[in-house]
């Protein structure tokens, strides 16, 4: 295209932003980003985005605070005069609202899709929604990346004899079938019943893992609850060693303590999500060169389906 493009932050996730801009072959565009004192926050562009074909990249967590940021920067733009803005949502918390699935509850991410739209995006980049039909929400194209690639990649470079991959959930099985194919493992997952929200119980494993070394999938870890109770009941029942794997770290309340004390050997993340502290146990991939091909595909009108294959 013609068209220049440019690529700006908010202050979720700068790191991401920046390592994106930098696979890409550009920096980051000069945004002012601040907050009034009592809150309110404000957002300016100062350069000339006229024309242009713009990508703000902002994950959601903590959820309000970025979320309105993002809105902001999209409603700025596009009163800016912009060709075109895309919304690059490494992470969209609000994912896990999917659905009505009790009286007098808000679907949250309907709402987000609706807002975000109303906002002025043209169009949405993101990476392994929580819940895939969310794409429908949106009435602009969805274009939905997945980690797979990255985690892949590292697995093959270091491969893990007698795999077995296992879901920590029914939601989980697909992803993790998906991954045991890739990784040419046998499969397993966990029955779980959770009683409220943030709490699970381990119920019941179908499939093999005495003598086994574990990988345990998942898309998103908030306060790693179901993750290292799968683990606890995997050790108890014979696993050699467990990794897990997930995209978007949230971490929240006891989740560093609870996988520091859980048997998990190590746990793969990716970068859409800052990661509140360190951890020796926590290795972090990055996914700057997904989104950055990606990026360059939607800018050029080219087909990005080639990075959904994993």
């Amino acid at each position: 295209m013609d068209t220049p493009l440019a690529i700006f932050s908010g202050t979720s996730n700068p790191a991401l932003a920046r390592a994106i801009a930098e696979e890409y072959g550009t920096s980051l565009g000069d945004v002012t980003i601040k907050k009034f004192s009592d809150g309110e926050q404000y957002v300016k562009y100062e350069q000339s985005i006229r024309g242009e074909d713009i990508f703000v990249i902002q994950s959601t967590p903590p959820p309000g605070d970025n979320i309105i940021e993002l809105l902001l920067l999209l409603d700025a733009a596009k009163r800016a005069s912009v060709k075109r803005v895309t919304a690059v949502i490494p992470y969209f918390g609000y994912a896990r609202q999917d659905r009505k699935d009790q009286p007098r509850v808000s679907i949250g991410s309907k709402l987000m899709a609706n807002l975000l739209v109303q906002a002025g995006a043209d169009r949405i980049l993101t990476m392994d929604l929580h819940a895939a039909q969310i794409q429908g929400f949106f009435d602009i194209p969805l274009d939905h990346l997945y980690a797979s690639r990255a985690f892949i990649d590292y697995f093959t470079s270091n491969p893990i004899d007698n795999l077995v991959v296992v879901a920590p959930d029914v939601g989980s099985l697909k992803m993790a079938r998906a991954y045991s194919k890739k990784l040419d493992a046998t499969l397993a997952f966990i029955d779980k019943r959770r009683p409220k929200a943030n709490e699970s119980e381990i119920m019941n494993l179908i499939g093999e893992v005495e003598g086994k070394n574990v990988l345990i999938v998942d898309d998103l870890i908030d306060t790693a609850g179901t993750l290292t109770n799968a683990a606890s009941a995997l050790k108890e029942r014979g696993a050699l060693s467990i990794k897990a794997i997930c995209t978007h770290p949230i971490l929240s309340g006891p989740a560093f303590q609870r996988i520091e004390d859980s048997p998990i050997d190590e746990l793969l993340v990716t970068d859409t999500v800052q990661l509140r502290q360190p951890s020796d146990k926590i290795k972090v991939l990055s996914v700057a060169n997904i989104f950055a091909e990606a990026i360059q595909r939607i800018h050029t009108n080219d087909t990005i389906s080639a990075l959904f294959d994993n």
